[in-house]
């Protein structure tokens, strides 16, 4: 986080939230030492679904290749308002996006809106397709803070290798109408970061990017590696720069993850995942909710959040993480910041 976005935080934090931090990740001591789960506070982050519905189809997202078992969906505005209210009192972040596209949910900036009046720093990634003039200003007067707009490419044809059916100037026109957006409400927010996935077909970029962004005049630059869901013989998508990618060629000529799995795992305490239709999922690596844990829609988060399901759950990272799928690709530690 940048100085004006920490100082947007700062204002949401209370006594109450600094003590929920505090539970748990004294909680989250507790259950690393013991390798027994003890959870003694709420969730302090959510990422919370808008839609599965995405208008590109990129290469390696099961929401643009329509790959998902779940249903294509929106969120609603009850269910928002049902998880905010439990929430609130201790929650400090949520980030308004899991799969699909945020700005196809017609309710996107009610759901910010109604967050941000709770005092909840609110977040989105976006493929930046959206954002004409009456978007960009609703999402001003949102209160929404961050703004993540992917662009992986500074040309169409660098751009649609990966982003398929996306259009590169309709991103840099999107980019400029927000800017455009913040000058004239005289708004600090949202703090708007380029996010750039590296592949093997882009990786000769970054100096470029970087001065793109600069000239466009977005806030940051963000690098990021790209996850491959079958990685172990190669993709060729891969960047040949062991820098910018999560995985590393072995001397049998597979691949493997480049960062080690530790048998523990804080976001298991500290944040929680829920999907369009409320089911709860452990973290944003579970795309497809395989690993539903409860239905916020039937049962309290405070009681699914404490279940012996979500227990279980937080007791395999201690046994063995390597042996849960969704774990096998965690970025965790393998993140690169421009």
């Amino acid at each position: 986080m940048n100085k004006t976005e920490i100082l947007a935080l700062i204002q949401f934090f209370s006594l109450r939230k600094t003590y929920n931090f505090l539970k748990l990740y004294v909680s989250f001591l507790i259950s690393k030492t013991s390798k027994s789960s003890k959870i003694y506070g709420l969730p302090m982050a959510l990422s919370i679904e808008p839609t599965t519905a995405c208008n590109l189809g990129c290469p390696e997202c099961p929401s643009g290749l329509k790959q998902f078992t779940r249903k294509t969906g929106n969120l609603s505005t009850s269910l928002n308002k049902k998880i905010v209210d439990e929430l609130s009192g201790n929650l400090t972040y949520i980030n308004y996006y899991f799969q699909g596209e945020p700005y196809i949910n017609p309710h996107f900036f009610d759901f910010v809106s109604y967050a941000n009046s709770k005092k909840i720093f609110c977040a989105t990634s976006t493929n930046g397709h959206f954002l004409n003039d009456e978007n960009c200003k609703k999402t001003i007067e949102s209160g929404l803070k961050r703004l993540i707009i992917s662009i992986d490419g500074n040309n169409q044809e660098t751009y649609e290798v990966y982003r398929k059916n996306g259009r590169f100037e309709k991103v840099i026109e999107g980019t400029k109408n927000i800017l455009r957006w913040k000058k004239k409400l005289n708004s600090n927010y949202p703090h708007i970061i380029y996010q750039f996935l590296v592949v093997k077909t882009n990786e000769h970029l970054i100096d470029q990017m970087k001065t793109l962004a600069s000239e466009i005049g977005v806030n940051e630059l963000r690098i990021k590696t790209a996850q491959f869901y079958n990685f172990k013989n190669g993709n060729e998508l891969i960047p040949e720069n062991d820098k910018y990618s999560r995985y590393i060629k072995t001397l049998n000529g597979q691949y493997k993850l480049k960062n080690k799995l530790s048998n523990h795992c804080w976001r298991m305490w500290s944040s929680a995942v829920i999907t369009v239709n409320g089911g709860i999922v452990p973290c944003c690596f579970d795309k497809d909710a395989k690993h539903t844990l409860g239905d916020v829609k039937k049962n309290k988060f405070s009681e699914i959040w404490r279940s012996k399901s979500y227990n279980s759950f937080r007791n395999q990272i201690f046994s063995d993480r390597s042996q849960i799928e969704i774990c096998k690709n965690c970025s965790e530690g393998t993140k690169v910041w421009a």
